[in-house]
C-alpha cells in the first residue's frame, strides 16, 4: 500500500478535515476500496450551537459519498449520545432484527440526531461506527480482504493471515443490527483490532486517526501477501481456454457492435459504454473457468448495485469464421435469455414491499478474446460499473487463488439490490437532465457557435465529441467542458473509453474517410451517438469586383453542403441505423439563403442548397433520425468567418466610422450592432442565440419537428421563409 499520511499537513486541521485528508488518502488507492465504496468516521468534540455546550460528535461519510473525492460537505455528523440512544428504541420493539421494518425505519431516525442541521444523509452504515467504541473507524472493500471474505473456507483463512487480530463475523446485511453485533464482538475480542465481514469487505477502529489510517493499510497488506504467496505456478482461472484476438481485430469488431449492442441495451432507458481489453481482464474471460465464475455472480454488495447480480457472458469463438455475424447472433439469443433470467430471479426473490423490477438488461458484457462491455446512464456511471466488475474479478482471482470463490445466496443479493433504503438513495437523486444519457457530436466546435453549443448542452447532460479541422481546437473545447463538470467518479475503461464527459478529435468534413475516423472514436468512447450537429462552414469573401473564383466556389459548397451531407450519411450508416434509437442531426445554414444579393453568390446558394438538402434528408432518414437547420445572420461574434479584415473591409462598405487602432473585439462590435439595427428586434445575434435554437432541437421539446428551418436572425424581414 502506498503510505501517504502527512503529519505536517494535518497538524493544523480541524477533526473533520482530519478525517477528509484520511478519506481521500485512502480512497486514492483502488487495493484499498473501490469508487464510493467504504466509509470512514471520526468521533470528537464541537460546541453545540444551541447551548454553547462541548457535546460528542460523530462525523461519517455520507450516503452516496466516494472516499476519494469526498470534501466536508459530503460527511453526515450526528450527536453521538443520541445516536447511541436510538438502541433502545430499536430494543424495545417487538419486532426488531435484521431485515425487519423497524430497522429499516432506524435510517429516518438518524435525521434526529443530526448536528448543526447538516443536510447530508446519513449512510445506512452509521451504526457501524456510531455503536464501535473507538474514536476513529474505517471500513473498506480492498479487494484481497473480500477475496477471503469471499472465499468457501473463509473464516479459517481469516484465522490463518491475522490469528485473534481480525475477528470472523457470518455475511449480515448492513444496517442497526449488525452495528450492534460488532460492538458485542469487540467486548468479547478486546484484542481485536479489526472484523472481517464475511463476503462484504473489512472494518478496523483506533483512538488515534493515524493509527487507525496506518492499521487499516496493516490488515490490507497481510491479506494481500497472504494470497500472493500461494500464487505459484498455478494457472490463473484454470488457465487459458481462448486466444485473444489482435488489437486491431478488438477494435474492428467493437465499432461494428456497439452502436447495435447500445440500440438493444437502451430501448427503456439509453446507456452509455465503457470497454476494456487489458490482459488483466482478459486473464479472466478468456479463461477455462471464466464463464463459471460468472455466472454465480459478485459478492461485496457494492459491486452488483451496478454490475446486476452477474454479467452476460456471451461463450464465443472469435477465431471462427463469420465471426462478427456469430457474435451478433449470440449476443442476440444471450440477451433474451438474459432478460427472460433477471425476470425469473425478480419473480423468485422479490418481497412483498419490493420495489418494481427495473430495467432487466445487463449492465456488463463480456467477450472472449475482446473483453468488457459496461453500461451506465452517464461516462462516468459506466466507468464506475467497468470498475466494479474489474474489482469483481480480482475478488475471484484471489479468493480461487487461496480456495475457491462462493458468491452471495441470491436472496441476499436480491435484498440489497432490492432494498427500500437503497431505493430511497436512488429516489434522493436530482432528476436527469434533458440531454442526459445523450452523446452529441459537434463538428465546428473549436470555436463559435459550435464551441458554444458544446457548453450549453454539456450542461445539460449531453456527452460531447468536439470536432474541428484544428485539432487543438477541437481538444481545448473538450477540455474546457472536462474542468467545468469533472472527469466523474469511474476510473475503468482502455485507451478513449477511459475519457470523461467530452472528447477533442479532428476531422475534415469534406473526406468521407476523415469522417468515419472520428465517428470510430466516439463510438470507442461512448458507445454510440444520439445526434450531430454541424455548425462548420465557409465563406471565401469575393474579389473587390465581387467575383469568386472557381476553386473557392468549389471549396464553399464542398464544406457548406456536401460536408453536412457526407457527415450525416456516415453518420446513419455507422450509428443511427444500427442503434435503430432516436437521433437527431441539426445542421447550420444561413438566413442568406433566401436574400438574393452581390457578392455572396457561392456563400449564398451554398446555403440555399443546404436548406433543401435538410428536408431531403429528413424525408430519407425518417422515422429514426429527425434532420433540422437553424438560419442565423451575420453572428459576428466568435466566429471565424470574420476575421478581422472582413470586419474592417464591412465596416469600410457600410461607411462606419473605425480606427485601425481598435481592437478585434471592438470592430466586431461596431458591425454586430449595425447589422442588429437592420433587424425586427434591433438585437445583435450571438453565438449563443443559435446554441439556444439547435439545445431545444435536440431535446423533446420539439420531438415532433423534422425537415424545417428555423431563422434566429432577429427578425431580419428580407430573410422571411416563403
Amino acid at each position: 500500500m502506498n503510505y501517504l499520511w502527512d503529519d505536517e499537513k494535518v497538524a493544523e486541521m480541524s477533526p473533520l478535515e482530519r478525517l477528509v485528508f484520511r478519506s481521500n488518502i485512502l480512497g486514492q488507492d483502488l487495493r484499498i476500496t473501490n469508487t464510493g465504496g467504504g466509509n470512514t468516521s471520526s468521533k470528537c468534540f464541537e460546541i453545540d450551537p444551541m447551548t454553547g455546550e462541548s457535546v460528542e460528535v460523530i462525523w461519517v461519510k455520507g450516503s452516496g459519498g466516494d472516499l476519494r473525492t469526498s470534501k466536508n460537505e459530503n460527511f453526515s455528523s450526528l450527536y453521538q449520545g443520541k445516536t447511541l440512544a436510538l438502541e433502545k428504541i430499536y430494543r424495545d420493539h417487538p419486532e426488531s432484527g435484521v431485515k425487519t421494518e423497524v430497522e429499516d425505519s432506524m435510517v429516518e431516525m438518524y435525521r434526529h440526531c443530526t448536528f448543526n442541521l447538516n443536510p447530508r444523509a446519513s449512510s445506512i452504515d452509521t451504526p457501524l461506527h456510531a455503536y464501535l467504541p473507538f474514536n476513529h473507524v474505517d471500513h473498506m472493500h480492498p479487494n484481497a480482504v473480500i477475496a477471503i471474505a469471499a472465499a468457501e473456507n473463509g473464516e479459517a483463512l481469516t484465522k490463518e493471515i491475522y490469528g485473534d487480530e481480525v475477528i470472523w463475523t457470518e455475511w449480515q446485511r448492513p444496517g442497526f443490527d449488525l452495528g450492534l453485533i460488532m460492538r458485542d464482538v469487540i467486548a468479547a475480542n478486546p484484542q481485536a483490532k479489526g472484523i472481517m465481514m464475511g463476503q462484504h469487505g473489512i472494518i478496523n477502529w483506533a483512538d488515534d486517526d493515524k493509527e487507525c489510517y496506518e492499521s487499516t493499510l496493516t490488515l490490507i497488506e497481510k491479506a494481500a501477501r497472504f494470497i500472493e504467496a500461494r500464487e505459484g505456478d498455478k494457472p490463473v482461472f484454470g488457465g487459458v481456454r481462448v486466444e485473444s484476438i489482435s488489437e486491431d481485430q478488438k477494435r474492428e469488431t467493437l465499432i461494428e457492435i456497439l452502436p447495435w449492442l447500445r440500440g438493444k441495451v437502451s430501448q427503456e432507458k439509453s446507456f452509455i459504454g465503457t470497454i476494456q481489453t487489458d490482459e488483466r481482464l482478459l486473464d479472466f474471460v478468456n479463461s477455462v473457468d471464466g464463464q463459471r465464475l460468472a455466472e454465480l455472480g459478485t459478492s461485496c454488495p457494492d459491486h452488483f448495485l451496478r454490475t446486476k447480480i452477474k454479467p452476460l457472458y456471451v461463450d464465443w469463438d472469435p477465431h471462427a469464421e463469420n465471426s462478427i455475424e456469430n457474435l451478433k447472433s449470440l449476443l442476440e439469443e444471450g440477451l433474451d435469455q438474459y432478460v427472460k433470467d433477471y425476470a425469473a430471479y425478480y419473480e423468485r426473490c422479490q418481497r412483498p414491499t419490493s420495489p418494481a423490477l427495473r430495467q432487466a438488461v445487463p449492465t456488463v458484457v463480456l467477450i472472449p478474446g475482446i473483453g468488457m462491455i459496461a453500461w451506465g446512464k452517464s461516462k462516468s456511471e459506466s466507468r464506475v460499473t467497468a470498475e466494479f466488475y474489474n474489482c469483481a474479478v480480482e475478488v475471484m482471482r484471489g479468493a480461487e487463488t487461496v480456495d475457491r470463490y462462493r458468491a452471495l445466496p441470491e436472496q441476499e443479493a436480491f435484498d440489497i439490490e432490492y432494498w427500500l433504503m437503497e431505493e430511497a438513495k436512488l429516489r434522493r437523486m436530482p432528476p436527469e437532465k434533458s440531454l442526459a444519457r445523450q452523446v452529441s457530436v459537434v463538428i465546428g466546435a473549436g470555436s463559435g457557435i459550435g464551441k458554444e453549443l458544446c457548453h450549453r448542452i454539456s450542461g445539460e447532460g449531453a456527452h460531447i465529441v468536439s470536432v474541428d479541422l484544428n485539432q487543438d481546437a477541437a481538444v481545448a473545447t473538450a477540455n474546457e467542458i472536462t474542468d467545468i463538470l469533472g472527469e466523474g467518479i469511474g476510473v475503468s475503461g482502455t485507451g478513449i473509453s477511459a475519457c470523461g464527459p467530452a472528447i477533442g478529435v479532428n476531422a475534415n468534413i469534406t473526406d468521407r474517410s476523415s469522417l468515419s475516423s472520428m465517428l470510430d472514436e466516439a463510438i470507442l468512447a461512448y458507445g454510440g451517438v444520439d445526434s450531430l450537429v454541424v455548425t462548420a462552414g465557409i465563406f471565401v469573401p469575393p474579389s473587390v469586383k465581387g467575383d469568386i473564383a472557381d476553386d473557392a466556389f468549389t471549396l464553399t459548397f464542398d464544406i457548406n453542403v456536401k460536408g453536412g451531407y457526407l457527415a450525416t450519411k456516415t453518420a446513419s450508416e455507422k450509428i443511427f441505423a444500427k442503434q435503430s434509437l432516436p437521433s437527431n442531426v441539426v445542421i447550420t445554414t444561413s438566413a442568406n439563403a433566401v436574400v438574393a444579393k452581390k457578392g455572396s453568390i457561392a456563400y449564398d446558394t451554398s446555403k440555399a442548397a443546404a436548406n433543401h438538402m435538410v428536408r431531403e434528408l429528413a424525408v430519407e432518414l425518417a422515422p429514426i433520425t429527425r434532420v433540422n437547420a437553424v438560419a442565423p445572420a451575420t453572428v459576428v461574434k466568435g466566429s471565424t468567418m470574420f476575421p478581422r479584415d472582413r470586419v474592417i473591409a464591412s465596416l469600410a462598405k457600410y461607411d462606419i466610422e473605425y480606427s485601425e487602432a481598435e481592437g478585434d473585439d471592438e470592430l466586431r462590435d461596431k458591425l454586430a450592432n449595425f447589422y442588429a439595427q437592420r433587424t425586427l428586434t434591433k438585437s445583435a445575434i450571438t453565438p449563443a442565440d443559435q446554441a439556444e435554437a439547435i439545445y431545444l432541437l435536440l431535446t423533446n421539446a420539439l420531438s415532433k419537428t423534422t425537415g424545417h428551418v428555423i431563422p434566429v436572425d432577429g427578425g431580419l424581414h428580407e430573410g422571411f421563409l416563403r
